[in-house]
């Protein structure tokens, strides 16, 4: 099996759909979080760090123009990138007044920015952004993509690791934006202690009754400090092994509809800010190893996903 028959990989959706190369550019606000500054909780997700989850990013001290020119530039040399997406990257990044909103949208339209993604929190986006963005897309011809972190189906582990909302705000902002036609990345956290290979399934048909567009799937990283570097000192925290998280990102793949864009099967990051990261080997090795261990199953993305549709149906003939 070739590696594009296994699952629909990002860059391969890119480059079909704009034919060149495409690449993210991080955008850096001067912003906060709503689970931090006590509109909803304090200290935030127990497992993110004072950098709010970004650590490529250029100082928000430069205007959103001059951050994305010094980025188009190294990476137009680095990669032969053509076109590129604004990715409004750190904390949440519609955690704003509608005003100053539609303003840092409108900074990042510039030349050669194909899309734009924004990356933020389920119950920190509302219908009046959602509107904005889809006026946005028409007029403009920019395809919008809101990111949101999710993490997991599990609402038990959600309240542990203090996400400060449940399952029912995903779903709901899901809703509100597929409504006005715009596209949905998921982020999920595949390896949360609490969570089992059931949990995995579940997050999977989820996000595929849901009719997300993109997925972007972590491996667990212990951020020094945080709340949870301080559980994985004390031996409060069990952290899986790497041979668990290629378990669950094959099964969760199984499960996923196939329509389903995969912006990645594990995440980067800094070492030197960190108790742990993804077992002290590169990401390209354990995505080898992903990829490697669906080719020797024998599997591939959409391989159980049977489940949707009034699937207990199938196959059952009534009398009439």
């Amino acid at each position: 099996m070739m590696q594009s028959n296994l699952y629909r990989e990002y860059s391969a959706y890119l480059k079909n759909k704009y034919g060149c190369k495409v690449y993210k550019l991080p955008i850096n606000l001067d912003l906060t979080c709503p689970n931090r500054d006590g509109n909803v909780s304090t200290g935030g997700c127990t497992y993110c760090n004072e950098k709010g989850g970004s650590f490529e990013n250029l100082p928000n001290s430069y205007t959103i123009k001059e951050q994305l020119e010094k980025n188009m530039a190294l990476i137009r040399k680095k990669y032969k990138a053509e076109k590129f997406i604004a990715y409004f990257q750190n904390y949440s990044n519609t955690y704003m007044g509608i005003e100053e909103f539609k303003d840092v949208i409108n900074q990042a339209i510039t030349e050669d920015i194909v899309g734009i993604s924004i990356s933020t929190r389920p119950d920190c986006v509302s219908d009046e952004q959602i509107k904005f963005l889809s006026d946005i897309q028409e007029k403009m011809g920019i395809d919008i993509t809101i990111e949101l972190g999710l993490q997991t189906s599990n609402y038990k582990t959600l309240k542990k690791i203090n996400r400060g909302h449940s399952l029912a705000e995903f779903i709901d902002a899901c809703i509100r934006i597929k409504a006005y036609k715009l596209r949905i990345c998921a982020h999920v956290i595949l390896d949360l202690p609490w969570d089992d290979t059931d949990d995995t399934i579940e997050t999977s048909k989820i996000l595929s009754s849901l009719g997300v567009d993109e997925v972007k799937l972590h491996s667990l990283y212990i951020a020094d400090k945080t709340k949870m570097a301080e559980e994985y000192i004390n031996g409060k925290l069990n952290v899986l092994s790497k041979e668990d998280y290629i378990n669950r990102v094959v099964l969760f793949l199984e499960y996923l509809n196939p329509n389903i864009v995969i912006q990645r099967l594990i995440g980067r990051a800094p070492r030197e800010d960190s108790l742990l990261v993804n077992w002290n080997q590169s990401w390209w090795k354990i995505r080898d190893e992903i990829i490697e261990s669906m080719i020797k199953a024998q599997t591939y993305q959409g391989a159980k996903f049977d489940y949707l549709g009034g699937s207990a149906l199938r196959n059952i003939q009534f009398d009439k």
